[in-house]
């Protein structure tokens, strides 16, 4: 039998758990891996208290029959109870299919390395602690950011940073650091982004950002 792929991502925070469904594959596969997730490797979070739980579908369009099988196969647990179901309205990766000018790049980030580069950056990899990403342009990490990245390093204030998992050590854009994440006042990472209003660095969710004139 053909091992399970990381389909479904169960991921803690403080006031539940993040269920995170991959939104590249079929959705059947998805339904195989959450119901043997439940049944045989993650038994342990179906005792004890009752346990809010948040399920991303990423970039998938789920039906209605679609979200049903997902209570359900979660909701038969007594203790998760359901509390959202959402997707977000695009990825990283369709907001950014008008821009011409975006350099992708694949690799990873590791502590003690710096990738500098010019223009705005789809950078697929992870930015590992201790480990710093810049450029000129805006950065997308389709991946973990958990060192630094600097945007806007020329001192453009209409870059922004986003990442599919941002929980940096430090972020600049332009001159303007951010504040720690810990005081960012969100309790997930997932899909979010940084950008300059009013001198200040704000934190917002990816799906958040085709409202933002970041090409002018």
């Amino acid at each position: 039998m053909t091992a399970l792929k990381h389909h479904v991502t169960i991921k803690g925070f403080k006031d539940g758990l993040i269920f995170l469904l991959d939104d590249t594959c079929e959705f059947a596969e998805v339904v195989q891996e959450l119901k043997h997730k439940l049944e045989k490797t993650h038994q342990k979070i179906l005792t004890g208290p009752i346990i809010h739980v948040h399920v991303k579908l990423g970039s998938r369009q789920a039906s209605d029959e679609e979200k049903e099988q997902i209570r359900e196969i979660i909701g038969q647990k007594g203790n998760l109870l359901i509390q959202s179901i959402e997707s977000i309205e695009e990825s990283p990766a369709a907001l950014l299919a008008d821009m011409a000018d975006v350099r992708l790049v694949r690799g990873m980030v590791r502590s003690g390395q710096t990738l500098v580069k010019e223009g705005n950056i789809l950078f697929l990899g992870d930015v590992n602690p201790g480990g710093e990403i810049k450029s000129s342009g805006s950065i997308y990490i389709m991946g973990s950011l958990r060192g630094m990245a600097h945007a806007g390093i020329d001192g453009d204030e209409s870059a922004i940073i986003a990442a599919s998992h941002l929980r940096p050590t430090q972020l600049r854009i332009a001159a303007i650091i951010s504040r720690p994440p810990d005081e960012w006042g969100i309790n997930e990472a997932y899909m979010e982004f940084a950008y300059i209003k009013d001198g200040k660095m704000e934190i917002d969710k990816i799906h958040h950002l085709h409202k933002l004139d970041l090409m002018q």
